[in-house]
């Protein structure tokens, strides 16, 4: 029983800040790559920031100089630092964590993907 348990999410005011976790538990395998999906009213999930094991990070452009996505692999959690939060941001935000690649007798070499259950943040103007 894998969880991948967000939180942090809420009602801001346009210029503040948020931070989101996301702990992952029960997780068999080795964690790769991990990151933070945001769905808008209307609009489909689509990546905000991702950050691998060795700490590389990749985020959406209308997010970069905002944003921070960060890793405790001690704690198996990501954080997403959001500053300077605009009405654009608002969504539901999910966490998205991936195995490393699984090798198992009798399976083919799978990388296994999970979704956290998403935690509304909601920017007003």
């Amino acid at each position: 029983q894998v969880q991948v348990i967000e939180s942090g999410g809420g009602l801001v005011q346009a210029g503040g800040s948020l931070t989101l976790n996301c702990t992952v538990s029960g997780m068999p395998y080795d964690l790769g790559l991990m990151g933070w999906y945001r769905q808008a009213p209307g609009e489909e999930r689509d990546l905000v920031a991702t950050i691998t094991s060795t700490m590389k990070t990749n985020y959406v452009d209308t997010v970069k100089g905002r944003f921070t996505i960060s890793r405790d692999n001690a704690k198996s959690t990501i954080y997403l630092q959001m500053n300077a939060l605009k009405p654009e941001d608002t969504g539901v935000y999910f966490c998205n964590v991936k195995s490393k690649t699984v090798v198992e007798p009798a399976r083919a070499p799978t990388q296994w993907t999970y979704w956290g259950q998403g935690t509304q943040v909601t920017v007003s103007s």
